[in-house]
């Protein structure tokens, strides 16, 4: 087992448990790989999504090798609807296992983001990052990872002043998995746990204790990563289908329906590749 960022550590779960529900709205995807050094162009449009514009959209870049300098890459060059920026940029040529990266919006110096990840050593991961101009403002997290489990810290500057930090450790062993998230000075943890029933069956559970969603839970299933059904503590009722129309066109469907309020929302996704 490879060692893995501390936010993706209940990721084996949240899969099943958030990902590909689109239960409200209406999306067109697009991406679009070039001859130009490998560039990929992505397209969002959230269709009748805003009163003023019937279709918002996203552009996103990425470059590997941006005017054909293999030395960095352009990881995102994002224009969001509202006409706002953000660049990461990264290279890997700066010395053997470390990742350096820039987080920019292209508008504040002092918003602007400089980190590095380190995994130069067998089944550890060492990530830092802090503003430019101020360095005291910082985060990192540690992971490592052995056979059966994964195991993290994650930290902010608090830690200078006493603080603590956060803990996370995911266990898989043939087909069960489970993660503890233990967050915001030990007040809140979160459990996930997901089970491969059969080869197309799984499913998965979470559970918060602590903190303002305390006693928060969701039950899902996943039938070939095809079709899924989720149920809330809000009495809430998801569901969705994922259907491949052909080569490079998928169409996602979801609905919605909440027994407190009675309401059912709805949505679609058509991405193309």
């Amino acid at each position: 087992m490879a060692p893995t960022k501390f936010d993706d550590i209940p990721k084996v779960a949240t899969e099943v448990l958030a990902d590909d529900y689109q239960v409200s709205g209406y999306v067109l995807k697009a991406k679009q790989k070039t001859t130009w050094s490998g560039a990929v162009l992505s397209t969002q449009v959230d269709l009748l999504s805003d009163d003023k514009c019937a279709t918002p959209s996203k552009l996103t870049w990425k470059l590997p090798a941006p005017f054909g300098c293999p030395a960095m890459s352009v990881d995102k060059l994002e224009m969001d609807k509202g006409g706002k920026y953000k660049l990461e940029a990264s290279t890997e040529k700066a010395y053997p296992g470390l990742k350096v990266e820039v987080k920019s919006d292209l508008a504040d110096l002092n918003k602007t983001m400089v980190g590095c990840t380190y995994s130069g050593v067998k089944n550890l991961q060492v990530k830092m990052e802090h503003k430019l101009t101020k360095p005291q403002d910082f985060t990192g997290e540690v992971t490592y990872a052995c056979p059966v489990a994964v195991c993290g810290v994650k930290f902010n500057q608090a830690l200078l002043s006493g603080g603590l930090p956060d803990f996370g450790v995911r266990v898989c062993k043939g087909p069960f998995f489970g993660a503890v998230m233990a967050k915001e000075k030990l007040a809140v943890y979160t459990a996930h746990c997901m089970y491969q029933a059969t080869p197309e069956v799984t499913v998965a559970a979470t559970y918060q204790h602590g903190g303002k969603a305390s006693g928060n839970f969701s039950l899902a299933m996943s039938c070939k990563g095809l079709y899924k059904l989720k149920v809330s503590q809000d009495q809430s009722v998801c569901c969705s289908v994922k259907h491949s129309v052909a080569k490079g066109l998928t169409v996602l469907a979801g609905a919605k329906y909440s027994v407190v309020k009675g309401d059912l929302s709805y949505g679609l996704q058509v991405s193309v590749e």
